[in-house]
């Protein structure tokens, strides 16, 4: 059974069910260091919530990932369905703004997304998001509680700031019941 489960890998297969999610950035680049990639990333959570049924109970947009614990609510979407449309759209959406930004790092980040993307039969050019989104089901409250935990800790660990509820960029503020900058679904 074990040796079946690995070589399976990380996969949804219910996908309507809350997964712990990871999206990252290629290569580990710093590239959510910017507001603007990171208001991005926020106003394709809120499309997606408002048009594609996306539950999020819980996030985090660190520099180089994005943790996450969603589901999907409508039956026109699936969890993966929503995951592949965020990604494609952020992706379209951050691509422009990365060239013609003027920051120090562009070039070397196009140079750098281009590799990626020369490596993925599936990509016409650049690549910013990796393939794999590492979904857990969260098969448990104890296990959502420990990811929940884990996802509001990041900024804490990075040294970003002293409590989560701080880090602008999360859930955890909801968690403690003030306004973040999402509505989510807080979880019990």
């Amino acid at each position: 059974m074990k040796n079946t489960m690995f070589r399976s890998g990380y996969t949804i297969r219910d996908q309507y069910a809350a997964h712990f999610l990871t999206f990252t950035v290629c290569g580990f680049i710093d590239l959510l260091t910017r507001k603007v990639y990171k208001d991005i990333l926020i106003d394709s959570f809120k499309y997606c919530q408002e048009h594609k049924g996306l539950v999020l109970n819980a996030f985090v947009i660190m520099t180089n990932h994005v943790h996450l614990i969603a589901r999907a609510a409508m039956k026109e979407y699936t969890l993966s369905d929503i995951v592949r449309d965020f990604k494609k759209h952020t992706h379209h959406t951050m691509m422009p703004v990365i060239q013609s930004e003027m920051e120090s790092r562009r070039l070397w980040m196009l140079h750098q997304f281009k590799y990626y993307g020369d490596r993925n039969s599936k990509n016409e050019d650049y690549q910013i998001w990796t393939n794999n989104n590492h979904p857990e089901e969260c098969f448990s409250k104890e296990f959502t509680d420990i990811k929940i935990n884990y996802i509001h800790q990041n900024p804490v660990r990075a040294g970003i700031v002293e409590l989560p509820e701080h880090y602008i960029y999360s859930s955890a503020a909801n968690y403690v019941g003030k306004k973040g900058i999402i509505d989510i679904e807080v979880l019990d």
